[in-house]
């Protein structure tokens, strides 16, 4: 007969894992439900779903482990967005050539878009300005510039080759006769055409490739160290000789770099930059790194966390299209697990410091 000291370590090990399950729940109820949900085009489209999300929570997740919060990166996107398509427009229309005109607004867009995460920055670190009140007011600063810049309408005209890149594929296999990387096979006929197998959208390869980077740089650095020492006791860092204004700053700007990246993807797979792209994806970022394990408090979380994270929102957000269910029940879905996940950080931690 199983005793309360087995059943409550039994209860500590589905509270650590709690996220991997609800997953798993997740993909087998609408595997059941829904139709083909099991089926390669469907996983790419959970994967394409996730790739703003995954970016915006990356970056969320180094604010968040010290202790702060970031409101400004869902129209950061936007900002960032808008810079890059009208340089790419701009300098199109001048005679440049398609990879210099993309690779130019790509550029811009990651380099400008670094200006708002350093005032951020500034204003926590240096003038003690609580983060929830200096990235609000940089999200209205972010969202006003990218209206003005775009005259308040989506930027269009883009290079062609913009969507060749974000309707990009890794690997395309045509069974038996093609198999080629990156580049689509010319010359198809229409049979072929459908045969053609997509593997892994171009946008997921450059997401994974970043947040792998400073997955490491989080984990396996003195960096991520410090980024963890910050959150734990920002007094108990200074006085271990750490650097917590010039670390904040680099914190803020992190964050700021991962929703920038975010508006470059956004504008490749939409070929259009919008101010308000990505404004709705805020909550479900910062769901998705609390629900990943990181502490609203600061001091805990991982990449991995968020991303299993980002992977339960998407896979509810593609799941309820299978099942032709109003996406705004997403936000109802999504605020539910936040709370749930928010008391499992209150209650759950307690069991697993017994452990």
């Amino acid at each position: 007969m199983m005793n309360n000291k087995n059943f409550s370590k039994i209860l500590v090990h589905i509270a650590a894992r709690w996220t991997l399950i609800f997953l798993a729940l997740e993909v087998i109820f609408f595997s059941v439900f829904g139709t083909n949900y099991f089926s390669l085009r469907n996983l790419q489209n959970i994967l394409l779903a996730s790739t703003t999300v995954a970016l915006l929570a990356t970056g969320e997740t180094f604010v968040i482990i010290t202790g702060g919060i970031d409101l400004s990166v869902g129209f950061m996107v936007g900002f960032s967005g808008v810079i890059c398509a009208k340089v790419m427009v701009t300098l199109q229309a001048a005679g440049a050539s398609q990879a210099v005109a993309i690779s130019s607004g790509i550029l811009a867009a990651l380099l400008l878009g670094l200006v708002p995460g350093l005032v951020n920055g500034l204003l926590v670190a240096k003038l003690r300005v609580p983060p929830f009140i200096a990235t609000f007011g940089m999200l209205g600063i972010a969202y006003g510039f990218a209206e003005i810049i775009s005259n308040n309408v989506p930027i269009m005209g883009l290079p062609t080759s913009v969507g060749s890149i974000g309707h990009g594929y890794l690997i395309y296999w045509l069974p038996g006769k093609i198999f080629a990387f990156l580049q689509k096979p010319e010359n198809l006929t229409r049979l072929e055409l459908q045969n053609l197998v997509s593997i892994i959208p171009n946008v997921t390869v450059i997401t994974a490739i970043v947040i792998g980077i400073f997955a490491f740089i989080l984990a396996r650095t003195k960096f991520g160290q410090h980024t963890y020492a910050i959150g734990g006791s920002m007094d108990a860092a200074e006085r271990a000789g750490i650097n917590v204004k010039r670390h904040l700053i680099k914190v803020y700007m992190i964050s700021s770099f991962f929703a920038s990246l975010a508006g470059v993807t956004y504008v490749l797979r939409f070929i259009t930059g919008r101010a308000p792209a990505g404004s709705a994806r805020l909550l479900d970022a910062v769901v998705a790194v609390v629900i990943g394990g990181a502490s609203l408090y600061g001091g805990t979380g991982t990449i991995l966390g968020t991303v299993i994270g980002v992977l339960i929102i998407g896979a509810l957000e593609i799941g309820l299209v299978n099942l032709a269910i109003p996406t705004y029940n997403l936000y109802i879905a999504v605020g539910c697990i936040l709370i749930f996940a928010v008391l499992v950080d209150q209650f759950f931690p307690e069991l697993v410091r017994k452990e």
